[in-house]
């Protein structure tokens, strides 16, 4: 077994090991996922996976046709439980963005610039998500963020073809989740300290 094949199978033991935890939490209503979020991550995560297979990803393509199956279950649990439909301004305008800017990647012939377009939809995603997370830190769960910050590096090396193509989303998960895990940390330790007499 190849040494990409290897970060690959690990990348998918991480996401299945970041998403059933999360997944019980969402059914227990310890974790309330933001709906908006996760319709976004559902789209971009499908259409990369197809991106990243055109771009002979091979078995680095693997985690994240994975995550596109769980991102859509968590979206579906996610609107089937009414788990977070707290709607801002910023949410409208950010799922708005993404919804208004995925067709674009259709009309470009490059897939570079496919996965740039999609790159930037899937950080809008995060948008609705990091608010929620501001605002009730201890709705969303840091050890997933973790991780998958680390199962999106591992999918970083496991990718057979190390493009700009290939390699551009999966690193911008890693940054996103590192961001996402620090704001909930900084978050919730600063409302612990509020909460202490």
């Amino acid at each position: 077994m190849t040494l990409t094949a290897v970060a690959s199978l690990l990348a998918v033991v991480l996401t299945v090991v970041a998403y059933v935890p999360y997944v019980a939490a969402i059914r227990a209503r310890r974790v309330k996922p933001h709906f908006f979020s996760w319709l976004i991550w559902t789209l971009t995560t499908s259409i990369v996976f197809v991106a990243q297979l055109a771009a002979d990803g091979g078995a680095g393509a693997w985690p994240t046709g994975m995550s596109a199956l769980i991102t859509a279950y968590v979206a579906f649990l996610a609107l089937v439980l009414k788990s977070d439909f707290s709607n801002s301004r910023t949410d409208s305008a950010f799922l708005l963005a993404a919804l208004l800017s995925l067709p674009a990647w259709f009309f470009t012939s490059d897939p570079l610039w496919s996965v740039v377009i999609l790159t930037v939809v899937d950080g809008l995603g995060f948008g609705p998500t990091l608010r929620k997370a501001w605002a009730r830190p201890h709705e969303e769960s840091l050890p997933f963020y973790a991780i998958f910050a680390l199962r999106s590096l591992l999918s970083c090396f496991a990718l057979e073809s190390r493009t700009l193509t290939t390699l551009l989303f999966p690193a911008a998960m890693v940054v996103a989740c590192v961001l996402v895990c620090g704001m909930l940390w900084w978050r919730r330790g600063r409302a612990d300290l509020a909460r202490e007499p």
